[in-house]
Order: C-alpha cells, then sequence, then structure tokens
C-alpha cells in the first residue's frame, strides 16, 4: 500500500489505539522550555513520578530570557522565577539543560536541529506550537500542552488523535527578493487561517527541493498559523549534510544505519491525501500582513482592501476590527504606511542564512531615522557563526541593536522586549493578533529581506528595489562561509 512520509513514521510510533480514534504514540524526543513546563513538573512531584527518559528530554531557556548584556542581573521577577524553576526541575529530574548561559543556548526550536536532536524518522513532541517547524527534517513534530507535557514526561508516550493529510505542492522558480516566508504567507493568505485544520501539512515539489533546510522550517514553522496540526516535508540529501557532525548526530556504523533508514522515509507516488493544494510562485511578490491575522496579507506593492472587497460575513466583519486595531484605512498604499519597530528574529526567521541575507541588504546603508531596528540571532552558536563572518558589524554599522538569542519581541515575554501602544513593528515572526507583541502594538508579518528594506525606508518597502551585495563583500572569511553553507545547507 503506497503511503506518505507522515505515515510511515505515525505508523511505526503506535502503541495502541481507541475506539474514538486516539493513538498512543511513543515519544523519541521531548523537548521543553521555561514557560511550559513548571504546572507538570510540579505535578510529577506531587504524583512522585520521574521522568521516565530524562535521556530523550531536552530542556532550554527561550522564551523570556532576557536579551541583553548577560553579564547583567535578571531583573524582571517573573522571568528569573521561571529561569530558577528550569533550573531546578532540570537538576532534580536529571534532564539535560542548555540554560541561560550555556554556548547553546537559544530558541529551542532553532537549536534543536543545530545540535543533532531532531533527526529524520523521529516522533517529537514540546510545549511549543511551532514544534511544527522540526518536520523539515522528516520528523513528525507536535506541539502540545501542559498536561500533555506532563503525560510525555511521566511515560514517553502521547494520546492523540491522527491528523489528515493535506500535500501542498509548491512549484515556480521564485525571483530574486522573494523567500520562504513569503510563500507560506502567500499560502495562509490564499487557505485562510483555518484551511489546514485538523491535517498535516506535506510540502512538497520542484520549488520545496530546491530550498534550503533553513527555508523549509520557515514553511513547517507557519504551517500551524495556516491551522494545521504539524507539517513535514520529506528528507533528503541537504537534510543528511545539515545533521552530520553535529553534537548528538549518530556516528560511524549508527550513522550508516540511520541513513539507510532515513532514506526510506519518502512519499509513495500514490500514496493518499485528504487534501490537495498546488501553488505556483512563479509570480509572487514579496508579502506583508496588514491586519491581524497571517491571512490577511497582500503584496507589499499592493494596498490595504476594503472591507466590502470580501464576500464572507465573517471576513468582512474580521476586516473592520482589524483595520480599526492596525490604524488603517482601505486603499492605502502599503509602501505608504511608516514604522516604528523592526524585528528580525524568532523560531520563524532568526537563523544565519537569515541574517547574511539582511547584512547583504543593508552593508553600507542606515536605518531610518525614528526607527527601532532590533536583530536577535535564533541561537548562540549562530550569533557567533555571524561574529566571526562579520556579518554583525555591517548590522551595527547600519544602526541595527545586536542581540543575544532568545525568543524576544516574538512573543513580548522577555524584560522591555515589547512593541509599545499604537506603535507599528514590521516583524519577521509568525503571529500578528491583537496584543502579540505588546498591549496596543500593531504587528505587521514579512520576511527579513522586506523588513531590512523596511528598516532602511522606515516604511513597508519592496527589497526588491535595492542592492543585495555579493556575500564575498559581506563575509570576512569567504572559506569560513563556504564551509558553513556546507555544514548548514543554505
Amino acid at each position: 500500500m503506497a503511503r506518505s512520509v507522515f505515515s510511515k513514521i505515525w505508523e511505526e510510533h503506535v502503541i495502541a489505539e481507541r475506539d474514538e480514534g486516539t493513538s498512543l504514540i511513543y515519544v523519541d524526543r521531548h523537548f521543553t522550555h521555561e514557560v511550559t513546563s513548571p504546572i507538570a513538573f510540579d505535578n510529577l512531584r506531587t504524583a512522585k513520578r520521574k521522568v521516565r527518559r530524562p535521556d530523550l528530554t531536552f530542556a532550554v531557556m527561550d522564551h523570556n530570557v532576557p536579551t541583553y548584556d548577560r553579564a547583567l542581573p535578571v531583573t524582571e521577577e517573573m522571568s528569573a522565577a521561571q529561569m530558577e524553576a528550569l533550573r531546578k526541575n532540570a537538576r532534580d529530574f536529571g534532564i539535560t539543560l542548555f540554560d541561560y548561559f550555556s554556548p547553546y543556548q537559544g530558541i529551542v526550536h532553532v537549536i534543536m536541529p543545530e545540535l543533532g536532536l531532531t533527526l529524520p524518522g523521529l516522533t517529537i513532541t514540546c510545549g511549543d506550537s511551532h514544534t511544527s517547524t522540526h518536520g523539515a527534517f522528516g520528523a513528525v513534530a507536535f506541539g502540545i500542552g501542559t498536561s500533555e507535557g506532563e503525560h510525555v514526561f511521566a511515560t514517553q508516550t502521547i494520546w492523540i488523535k491522527r491528523p489528515r493529510e493535506m500535500k501542498v505542492e509548491v512549484k515556480g522558480e521564485i525571483e530574486r527578493g522573494v523567500v520562504a516566508k513569503d510563500v507560506i504567507l502567500k499560502l495562509i493568505g490564499e487557505i485562510g487561517t483555518g484551511g489546514g485544520i485538523g491535517h498535516v501539512m506535506e510540502f512538497a515539489g520542484e520549488t520545496v527541493d530546491r530550498m534550503s533546510v533553513d527555508d523549509r522550517m520557515t514553511l513547517c514553522n507557519m504551517s500551524i498559523e495556516g491551522g494545521a496540526r504539524t507539517a513535514i516535508t520529506a528528507p533528503d540529501e541537504k537534510v543528511f549534510k545539515f545533521i552530520a557532525g553535529r553534537p548528538f548526530a549518530p556516528e560511524g556504523e549508527d550513522w550508516d544505519a540511520a541513513l539507510r533508514y532515513w532514506r526510506s522515509l519518502e512519499s509513495d507516488t500514490n500514496a493518499y491525501y485528504h487534501k490537495r493544494i498546488e501553488l505556483d510562485v512563479s509570480t509572487l511578490e514579496p508579502q506583508v500582513t496588514w491586519g491581524t491575522n497571517p491571512a490577511q496579507v497582500t503584496d507589499v506593492t499592493g494596498e490595504v482592501p476594503s472591507p466590502n472587497q470580501f464576500e464572507d460575513k465573517n471576513a468582512r466583519s474580521a476586516a473592520e476590527r482589524a483595520l480599526k486595531y492596525m490604524g488603517l484605512s482601505p486603499g492605502q498604499r502599503i509602501t505608504d504606511i511608516k514604522v516604528d519597530v523592526v524585528f528580525i528574529g524568532s523560531c520563524t526567521n532568526a537563523r544565519l542564512s537569515d541574517l547574511i541575507q539582511v547584512a547583504s541588504l543593508v552593508k553600507g546603508k542606515e536605518v531610518a531615522k525614528g526607527v527601532k531596528a532590533v536583530v536577535v540571532p535564533g541561537s548562540m552558536l549562530t550569533k557567533r557563526w555571524a561574529e566571526r563572518l562579520g556579518i554583525h558589524s555591517h548590522l551595527i554599522k547600519a544602526g541595527f541593536e545586536w542581540r543575544n538569542s532568545g525568543c524576544s519581541y516574538c512573543i513580548a515575554m522577555a524584560p522591555g522586549d515589547f512593541v509599545e501602544p499604537g506603535k507599528r513593528c514590521a516583524s519577521t515572526s509568525n503571529r500578528n493578533f491583537e496584543n502579540r507583541q505588546g498591549p496596543g502594538s500593531r504587528t505587521h508579518l514579512l520576511s527579513p529581506l522586506t523588513a531590512a528594506a523596511t528598516a532602511l525606508e522606515g516604511k513597508f518597502a519592496d527589497p526588491r528595489d535595492h542592492d543585495i551585495a555579493p556575500v564575498d563583500e559581506v563575509v570576512t572569511d569567504l572559506e569560513l562561509y563556504e564551509w558553513l553553507r556546507e555544514r548548514y545547507q543554505f
């Protein structure tokens, strides 16, 4: 029987099934962080239970860690308390922790692939909705709640309903200045925030095949904003090269055996899908959201739509509310909308390739007067590589703040990392609902390239109108850059 890559992995991990349709799935890796784990650990203590597989459980501090100088004390009480709680819980339950001062610290969905803990064929859980990011490696990865996290801690399993399957085939050659973030925003704009509800999205097609591993992570990351339960792409040689030599990756005979298995993880030609979608990106433009959900999106060269353009009553009402909250009027040109803050970061777009793109566009230029521009690398390893390449110097000279890693402005939990009421932020993150980046904040989602161009002009700008410096003019060590490209497959 022909099967998809998702079906192959799912069926290998089913332990038991219930009549109502849920399955007990074995969990290969459980990732956790400081915000969603405290109650789960407290409940384990109360029940006098242990973590069943501490060797398969990995914790990191990321959601509300300060991104400023780490020689300074953490003064925000909640952040300090949650970080200390995770430190204690990791010690008490014997799990590996990448804490605030770890050289590997960073956003959970960035560092676990960097460390080789995310592998093809694995089932992965984490108390964070964007756990779908790991699907870019051919893993089945679910974001889970606190009670589910407690269950995984105690049993290394989870009860979950099998998602339906949706194949998203992306075709066409994307033009200069258009990147994976634009592709996923376009898709969400077409299917809506509920288009993928109950489904696992499998991204496939010639365009996805050409994409880097980083780009595929961006697609899988934001599948959640399209309503999907998770997402996946079949692993290929790019993924295998990305993993090779990582600290936790298989070695020697184990590596050879793993490769043989990983190469079997592809969708069969006649595999069944409950839903199929084709997306032609050959004429795709850079995308910018105008409203308060990711489906309210348009071309950077477009205009703010009128609510009257929406035939559906609910969509029309949502547009009216969004425009009021965002302080926008129908017919406004996107490129006439001024911004106050530009944030380049998050688990969606804060990897080394993203930062190189931004540096290539802003090299020798300056951030517009009155704009606060912030770059927060996705991990401390990414930060160090960027500094060794010298690309951080172009960002700093242009007027960007160069920070340490963390979730930062994406979720507005870190001390000081929030957008003030009424202020407008161009953000490379994944969510733009009301108050997401702070009470009264106005968030627009866009790609790193579009964010960079916007920072320079002080209003939404088309990156295709800007010169992009060749890499050999941006990096200080071309040999190191080529080695990193081979290692990271970007």
